[in-house]
């Protein structure tokens, strides 16, 4: 009897106290320390009491202020409605008068204001203390949640005594349930702790030291918080009997050998809670993310990308750690490292993306894949890795000048196994089965920024090696290809046939054989390409555009000089062999086929991506922004003026040719009439050449169709105009300063000689005289006779009427003046 007046029944006590003495007090020796849990329980309840009174205190003293300032602001209420009360008397037809006038202005323009401020005040005093309290108290039950996560202790879930009634792992099991549960309810306050303070700092930013103090306590409850989740979830992960065995003495045979997967073979309990767990790691992860985001926003900065997901990464540990020791036996054999990884990768992919999925989905990480987590998790587990077992070795055997070029080999032959490996790890991402699109009607695809490449991101000095490496390997190469001898072959393949300005067809070009370059530009672009091609592994950012700057950009400049090199050598124009003028034109078709890849290569939008940031980064250092975002603008200008300096150059060997050969001709242009003897037949097509003309006429001939073979169309079809409008020029001009006056005879003979001249151009194209506008209008002078030359000659002394004149003979490019010194000549000669 006395025993039930000092003990309360079982049925009188709570669930929790029942649950808390069943947990303490599991066997008779626990009775031990009951004295000691005595102890600590009244050390416990003591300082709940202390913190109450000073909860109490706090409260009393916010109400006294708040009573103070409520009586302030009653007392300036009823001074404000005794003010509106006079104000109304004040108004009225009895209480007018300057005394009370004076009153209300004083109370309208300094007490009304000062009132309307104090009560804004007021209220924003009110609103703060109100955030504050509710802060307060969802910070107190988060420590309330943490403490009691942190009191739990889970043991071995799925031990073998589980199956048996009231054994230790059901109790277990319901323990870890219950702390799954505690942690989700943790997770669930901190994201209503989120709400108000983003809230706060939309609507008042002024508030910084509330969001500051709550921050700071919030942080270092999930200081704590984090690690028992990710404990468990490991404690949980060894029960599960995670990491399964790696058979790795078959990665090299070509047996395709599955390794058995655990979470597809999760039933029951098991699945259940592993759900349970990895939903609390996600649920923990989400709302970190969700504090980042809100602390970057106050920085000013914005999120890089992440893909990775917590318990993803706590599945990739135990397999790194697994792994490890066969991956340091072939540091030698890189080959197998790459495939171990990607057979592990390959062989979990569709277990992980199949059960935990749905649990992302759930967790509401609607950014995150777990396919792409996955690859992401195990490409950063290769490259921590590489980074500190391989590439840390090779930085030092590099700046050993004895071993310098072995580590050269084996970087090189590393960045290639990564590059490839990069490449079947994005196929897993991009599969068809991941092509689909999520529930906002957005394409979930793959990432480019998943690789291995991305240990460079915090390691310059590395990533400087490896352009220095890539440069220099890039120059070998090219240095060997130039000492063969068909280097600056050209294999021709289109013959010479009609070449007519009317088919557009012939001036798109798009491959080497195209623009006829020779065979060392298609291996050096194909160089040059190939390093770009490395930087789309790599970080975003200015790494990228460095990386090509100091590669690719180096090596198309190094270029450059070579065709410069080439030129030099060939000694064009002293030497105008038929030789040195092919040269010439192979290095021609070189500038341009390599200005038309670049141009290509700068509309891809990743490259045109990189073109528009490195504008953004020199327009914030100098302070103006570019006028092209053209990656390659630079290289283009340089290959386009090379191009444009060597074809000018052998248009102007080719009219100096022609002026040299034809001097006699032009210098004794008095002497036409006495080669032909009958005047009559002059009109017809058998007339004669000059014989001073032939030999320039004949050397112009076959120096057009060489070029014509060897020089691409393009840049044939501005020569041969060029050409044609330079000796337009040198023609009329001869004729014109040399103040000739041709016989009728002599005339004839010079409109037969133009006629040769254009019977050679009319293989390019099939009206040669629109070409020479000069002298098909002087040869229009030419054939007027003595009437039409006084008529006109006399038409032109009124300079107005002489341009009608002149036009309605169809001469549109001669002027009154010269016109009227041709005729002029003509007269003179004529009536003689």
């Amino acid at each position: 009897m006395e025993r039930d007046v000092v003990l309360p029944r079982r049925s009188d006590l709570s669930a929790q106290t029942l649950g808390f003495l069943e947990q303490q007090f599991k066997s008779n020796e626990d009775l031990i320390r009951v004295s000691d849990l005595v102890t600590e329980l009244n050390i416990k309840s003591f300082e709940l009491k202390s913190d109450l009174q000073n909860m109490q205190r706090k409260l009393g003293s916010l109400l006294v202020s708040w009573t103070s300032r409520s009586i302030q602001a009653k007392a300036s209420f009823q001074d404000l409605i005794g003010a509106v009360e006079n104000l109304s008397l004040l108004t009225s037809e009895y209480g007018s008068n300057a005394c009370d006038a004076r009153k209300i202005q004083k109370i309208t323009n300094k007490e009304l204001p000062l009132f309307a401020k104090e009560l804004r005040r007021i209220a924003s005093l009110r609103e703060y203390a109100e955030t504050a309290l509710k802060l307060e108290a969802l910070v107190g039950d988060l420590e309330d949640a943490v403490f009691c996560v942190m009191k739990h202790r889970t043991g071995d879930l799925f031990s073998r005594n589980s199956l048996t009634p009231l054994t230790p792992g059901v109790i277990i099991h319901s323990d870890f349930d219950a702390k799954q549960g505690r942690t989700l309810q943790a997770v669930k306050i901190i994201n209503g702790i989120e709400d108000i303070l983003l809230s706060v700092m939309k609507l008042h930013p002024q508030w910084c030291h509330l969001l500051k103090t709550v921050d700071s306590r919030v942080y270092k409850i999930l200081a704590v918080l984090r690690p028992q989740v990710i404990v468990d979830h490991r404690s949980l992960l060894s029960s599960l009997g995670w990491t399964p065995k790696v058979f790795s003495s078959r990665i090299g045979s070509g047996e395709n050998t599955g390794i058995p997967n655990p979470l597809v073979l999760m039933q029951g309990d098991k699945r259940e809670s592993y759900s349970q767990s990895f939903l609390a790691l996600s649920a923990l992860q989400h709302v970190q993310m969700r504090r980042e985001e809100r602390q970057l926003n106050i920085l000013g900065r914005k999120k890089e990308d992440n893909f990775g997901l917590w318990g993803i990464d706590e599945l990739v540990s135990p397999i790194a750690s697994r792994i490890e020791y066969h991956l340091l036996k072939w540091i030698s054999q890189p080959e197998f490292i790459f495939a171990l990884v990607y057979k592990v990768t390959h062989d979990f992919i569709e277990g992980v993306d199949d059960v935990l999925q749905p649990l992302i989905d759930k967790a509401r990480l609607i950014s995150y894949s777990a396919r792409e987590a996955w690859v992401s998790a195990m490409v950063k587990m290769l490259s921590t890795f590489l980074s500190k077992r391989v590439f840390l070795s090779l930085a030092e055997l590099y700046k050993e000048k004895h071993s310098k070029a072995e580590a050269i080999s084996s970087w090189i032959r590393l960045v290639d196994l990564i590059v490839a490996f990069d490449k079947r790890m994005q196929s897993l991402i991009s599969s068809d089965a991941y092509l689909l699109l999520g529930e906002s009607g957005t394409f979930i695809g793959p990432s480019t920024t998943i690789s291995v490449l991305s240990l460079f991101r915090d390691r310059p000095d590395w990533l400087h090696i490896w352009q220095k490496i890539e440069l220099k390997d890039a120059l070998k190469k090219l240095k060997a290809e130039l000492k063969h001898n068909t280097a600056w072959v050209t294999d021709e393949k289109h013959e010479a046939g009609q070449f007519l300005d009317g088919e557009p067809e012939l001036y798109l070009l798009t491959t080497r054989g195209d623009h006829k370059a020779p065979l060392i530009v298609e291996f050096a672009l194909k160089i040059a390409w190939e390093m770009i091609e490395r930087y789309q592994n790599l970080p975003a950012g200015s790494h990228r555009i460095h990386f090509i700057r100091s590669t690719a950009s180096k090596f198309l400049w190094h270029f450059v000089n070579v065709l410069l090199m080439k030129h030099e050598r060939n000694d064009f124009p002293s030497n105008d062999s038929d030789e040195a003028l092919m040269t010439v034109c192979a290095l021609i078709n070189a500038a341009r086929f390599c200005e038309f890849k670049l141009q290509t290569w700068s509309d891809d939008v990743l490259l045109l991506g990189l073109g528009i940031a490195e504008n953004g980064m020199n327009s914030d250092i100098n302070g103006h922004m570019m006028e092209t975002s053209c990656f390659f603008d630079e290289e283009i200008k340089s290959f386009s003026e090379l191009e444009m300096s060597w074809l000018m150059e052998m248009i102007a060997h080719i009219l100096r040719q022609f002026e040299t050969l034809s001097f006699e001709y032009f210098h004794n242009l008095h002497r036409l009439d006495s080669l032909l003897k009958d005047v009559d037949r002059l009109p017809a097509m058998n007339a004669i050449l000059s014989d001073d003309l032939v030999e320039a006429l004949d050397n112009l001939r076959s120096q057009l169709l060489l070029l014509r073979q060897h020089l691409n169309p393009k840049d044939f079809l501005d020569l041969w105009r060029s050409v044609a409008d330079g000796l337009d020029h040198f023609i009329f001009h001869s004729i014109l300063t040399s103040d000739i006056r041709l016989p009728d005879g002599g005339a004839k003979q010079f409109i037969a000689d133009m006629q040769g001249l254009f019977l050679l151009f009319q293989t390019f194209c099939a009206r040669p005289e629109a070409f020479f506008p000069f002298i098909s209008d002087f040869l229009k002078l030419l054939n007027l006779d003595i009437e039409e030359i006084m008529a006109l000659n006399s038409c032109l002394l009124d300079n107005e009427k002489g341009t009608k004149c002149l036009l309605s003979h169809g001469i549109l490019h001669i002027s009154t003046d010269q016109s009227h010194t041709v005729l002029s000549n003509r007269m003179s000669i004529l009536k003689k």
